[in-house]
């Protein structure tokens, strides 16, 4: 369904997923600390099959992937461990970002951000450094930080009950900073469940029933804040 591309200055690769009108709202996936594996180009294919043009940027240069949690914290470190690092990953968010808001498929003055984990971080962090471009903000079991007084999006997120990676403390905090800069914000947390709930290939933790309503929820919310005309349109 989609297509390959490149982002950033460093042209990282990345997936690209159009909705059968042809046209929408814009929204940008950032993966988890696995790289761009097919769960998340998956995730981009299922926005489109709703209704949005959706894309991926692999945040490392190259599109490394991992498929263990070793490899993941090995991939996640070269990510973030120097300014420098930091500053190559921020270009592949801003270079997707870009990349989308100039598609002439997008509709929409504002852009949505989907982050999963790893990528929930980058995702507050664009809504702050990006405030007029983003106009919504999902995360799956990422929390963030920041001045949230300048950012102009409403913010959702999905979180584990059990979670090591991200405590329900830590949470609450981060939504009531949100809700006190001004901002429309509800965090869900999902009884019973674990960190990567929603990815179908960690059958350790996949939950269906609770990734389902967890995407029941985004649309909902994306097609409130993007495209309030639209009514429900468009598939799962």
């Amino acid at each position: 369904m989609g297509e390959r591309l490149q982002v950033g200055p460093a042209g990282n690769p990345a997936y690209l997923a159009l909705p059968a009108e042809g046209r929408g709202p814009g929204v940008l996936v950032l993966h988890a600390w696995w790289g761009l594996t097919p769960v998340f180009t998956a995730v981009c294919d299922r926005l489109a099959r709703a209704g949005f043009v959706a894309l991926a940027p692999s945040l490392p240069a190259d599109g490394r992937t991992a498929a263990t949690i070793p490899e993941a914290e090995a991939l996640r470190d070269a990510l973030e461990e120097t300014p420098a690092a930091m500053e190559a990953t921020r270009g592949a968010v801003m270079g997707g970002t870009d990349v989308l808001r100039s598609h002439p498929a997008v509709t929409g003055d504002l852009l949505a951000v989907i982050g999963f984990s790893l990528g929930g971080y980058w995702a507050f962090n664009l809504s702050q450094q990006r405030p007029q471009e983003i106009g919504a903000v999902v995360t799956f079991y990422g929390a963030g930080e920041g001045d949230f007084s300048g950012a102009w999006a409403a913010y959702q997120g999905h979180f584990a009950e059990d979670d090591p990676y991200e405590s329900l403390e830590y949470v609450r905090q981060l939504e009531g900073e949100i809700r006190a800069a001004g901002r429309e914000v509800t965090f869900y947390v999902y009884p019973g469940t674990k960190h990567w709930f929603v990815e179908s290939n960690r059958p350790d933790v996949y939950d269906a029933a609770a990734t389902e309503l967890a995407w029941e929820r985004t649309l909902a919310f994306l097609r409130r804040q993007l495209a309030p005309d639209a009514s429900g349109a468009g598939g799962s």
